[in-house]
């Protein structure tokens, strides 16, 4: 159990579970058998808010919460207080990367410190991602990460809230949109389709859903994001959709992969709050 229950981000480890029993003790072991570990916390919080984060609790080690963290070629410095990173998610910014075609353009609407952003660049040199998140800290470790991976030509980050910047900015530019904040997926859906080309494009959907026996998370998801996509008139295909991991007691974190095939020309721009 202890040593399914911590994330290990960079040389820093997290125990998952704020309510262990002797969260001294397990911090110990985990050093004492990740020799890479250099200091261990505990969450004090719930991730929570806009920005996505927690307070966490130190528990033995060097006292520091800023890190660089290392994923398929690329390098991630992030303070892991201040800004969310998951390395749960490295697999799904592989998927992505590589589904990227050459030429395309990207908005990443939740970046965080660009850990979809950056792995798309390197992957697909001929591509460009416009990379937003409301965070100030998390979009200054963005640019660090952004200079660090040697991908500044390709990406371009930008401070704010996404529906704002795609209405003022980056409407109808991109071939393909990344939505990785469950939170607000739904209620940001119709700028991601404002930001998308007219022809149509590509839309990774996450979301977190709860399941109990027979109900399946995925179409759970499905029926929402069908709601909102009929009630904005675009035509559209679910091409992939899976659980990418289970995230408490009957709760699911799942994609979907949605293909925007064509939208009627009375859509209109969505009202600004």
């Amino acid at each position: 159990m202890v040593y399914n229950s911590f994330d290990i981000i960079g040389d820093i480890a997290i125990i998952k579970h704020h309510n262990i029993q002797n969260p001294q003790v397990v911090a110990e072991m985990i050093m004492d058998v990740h020799r890479n570990v250099k200091a261990v916390f505990t969450p004090n919080t719930r991730i929570e808010g806009d920005y996505r984060i927690r307070q966490l609790k130190y528990l033995t080690g060097e006292k520091r919460t800023i890190t660089s963290h290392k994923e398929s070629g690329c390098i991630f410095k992030v303070d892991v207080q201040k800004c969310y990173f998951s390395p749960r998610l490295s697999n799904e910014h592989k998927r992505i990367a590589e589904l990227v075609l050459p030429g395309e353009t990207i908005v990443n609407m939740f970046a965080g410190v660009g850990s979809f952003s950056v792995s798309i660049a390197k992957t697909q040199a001929d591509s460009r991602v416009y990379s937003i998140d409301v965070n100030p800290t998390a979009v200054s470790y963005m640019k660090e990460n952004v200079e660090i991976n040697a991908v500044s030509s390709q990406v371009l980050c930008l401070l704010g809230d996404s529906k704002e910047i795609i209405q003022e900015e980056l409407q109808h530019c991109a071939d393909r949109i990344l939505m990785p904040l469950p939170e607000k997926a739904l209620e940001y859906l119709p700028y991601a389709v404002l930001a998308l080309k007219k022809v149509g494009g590509w839309i990774h959907y996450y979301d977190f859903q709860h399941a109990q026996g027979k109900e399946d998370p995925v179409e759970k998801a499905k029926i929402l994001v069908s709601q909102k996509l009929d009630s904005l008139g675009v035509g559209y295909i679910f091409k992939t959709s899976r659980i990418i991991r289970t995230t408490g007691p009957n709760w699911y974190q799942i994609v979907l992969d949605i293909h925007i095939v064509s939208t009627r020309t009375s859509f209109n721009s969505p009202t600004r709050n």
